[in-house]
């Protein structure tokens, strides 16, 4: 089946969708952590009201749910399809526009707003794959917001297809909106009995045919440093300088290997992402990352002995050492559940892509989903260079992921 004749909405949707500003907020503590993302949402409901999904629905947390009623008598899964409406805090999200740069040619773009902004061939690889697509960018003094709003903008259309086409049969599809993907937070107050789906795939991936079950298992880890104040001027042999132990600490993480910027493919690493104190405490937050779980539990005794290493050196000091769960890998649930993935390879090629299966050295909406009974893997959008000014997204890329997500709806019903 092939939905060529069709008019898309995917484009036109996603350039009013990046115009919401929706970016989260990490300090806050509220849920949704920035009230300006309810704004999308409330489009969203609007919107599918209009195409003749009449459920929509936006609760007090920030999240959409909605329905595409089932097309068939067979008894199939509940189906459900996620994207986040936040974007990330890296970067501005305030003001966007966006630009179509059609039938790309291949030459670098250089953007209006901020000439020194140009992205390239070079440094995105993938976009000289995407020479004759229509490609949409922002101005360059903001972010674009592809992630994740294309993927946004993919159910949207989707949902408009189906709906115009009963004669596709399929079961019914749970559609999920999430706020705070980007905060870490994207899942918390999911109703799950609500959504009542037994299957899921979130739309948050990249290149065009990646198909990612398998991310990082990830822990937080806190390290306090209590140091002992005095006046400064009568100080010695009193004072102990928390800030000194601290970064006396910080400084013993090596710069070539179990870091980030060393690490690469299946490797995993420990990251500090923020430093704070005074003379009397300080403290360090890190991410723990890697593909295997149980190796979590390796790189945070690792950085145990550090803490205690640096007490050492600093006598008077004591350490509080927090760790707490972030996020396991789905390919632990995915494992036990092989059609999910089979599934979604037979869509990619019926839509006429080879699926790649991928890791992504982080984590999804679905992470914490099919670890909640939703086994969730991730599919394409064509976000790329995101959470930065020269982000972009391939029109086509996401029109055939539209075209894979009918594939797939169509193949859960067949087996069923």
């Amino acid at each position: 089946m092939s939905i060529s004749n069709y008019t898309h909405t995917a484009a036109e949707r996603f350039m009013r969708y990046v115009q919401v500003d929706t970016q989260s907020d990490p300090t806050s503590e509220s849920q949704p952590s920035t009230e300006k993302q309810k704004d999308l949402s409330r489009i969203l409901v609007q919107e599918l009201k209009a195409i003749g999904v009449q459920d929509a629905e936006l609760d007090e947390y920030g999240y959409v749910y909605a329905t595409i009623p089932a097309t068939t008598d067979k008894n199939v899964p509940v189906l459900c399809y996620c994207s986040h409406v936040d974007t990330a805090p890296d970067c501005s999200g305030a003001g966007v526009k966006p630009i179509l740069h059609k039938n790309y040619d291949g030459k670098d773009i250089v953007l209006p707003d901020d000439p020194t902004v140009v992205i390239t061939t070079k440094e995105h690889p993938y976009l000289a794959e995407r020479i004759g697509d229509d490609i949409i960018t922002a101005s360059g003094t903001t972010l674009l917001g592809a992630d994740d709003k294309a993927g946004v903008a993919i159910i949207m259309d989707l949902a408009a297809y189906l709906v115009q086409h009963p004669e596709i049969k399929h079961g019914a599809i749970r559609i999920l909106f999430t706020p705070d993907e980007e905060v870490g937070r994207g899942v918390a107050k999911v109703d799950m009995k609500k959504l009542g789906a037994s299957y899921g795939y979130t739309l948050d991936g990249g290149e065009r045919a990646h198909l990612e079950g398998e991310t990082f298992s990830a822990d937080g880890v806190t390290v306090v440093f209590n140091g002992v104040s005095a006046h400064p001027g009568y100080a010695k042999g009193k004072m102990v300088s928390a800030i000194k132990a601290a970064s006396a600490f910080v400084s013993k993480l090596p710069r070539h290997e179990w870091c980030p910027e060393a690490t690469e493919g299946m490797e995993g690493f420990v990251h500090p992402v923020s430093i704070e104190g005074v003379l009397e405490q300080a403290k360090v937050q890190f991410i723990v990352r890697d593909f295997d779980t149980a190796k979590l539990a390796q790189h945070e005794e690792r950085l145990r002995s550090l803490v205690d290493e640096t007490v050492r050196e600093f006598p008077g000091i004591t350490t509080v050492f927090m760790v707490k769960e972030q996020y396991r890998n789905m390919k632990e649930v995915l494992d036990n559940q092989p059609q999910v993935m089979d599934y979604a390879e037979e869509a990619y090629t019926r839509a006429g892509m080879q699926a790649k299966r991928m890791s992504i050295r982080g984590g999804t909406d679905g992470s914490r989903l099919s670890f909640m009974g939703l086994p969730c893997p991730n599919l394409f959008t064509g976000e790329m260079g995101i959470h930065s000014k020269q982000e972009y997204v391939s029109v086509q890329d996401m029109e055939k992921a539209v075209e894979m997500l009918v594939h797939l709806a169509q193949i859960w019903e067949e087996n069923a």
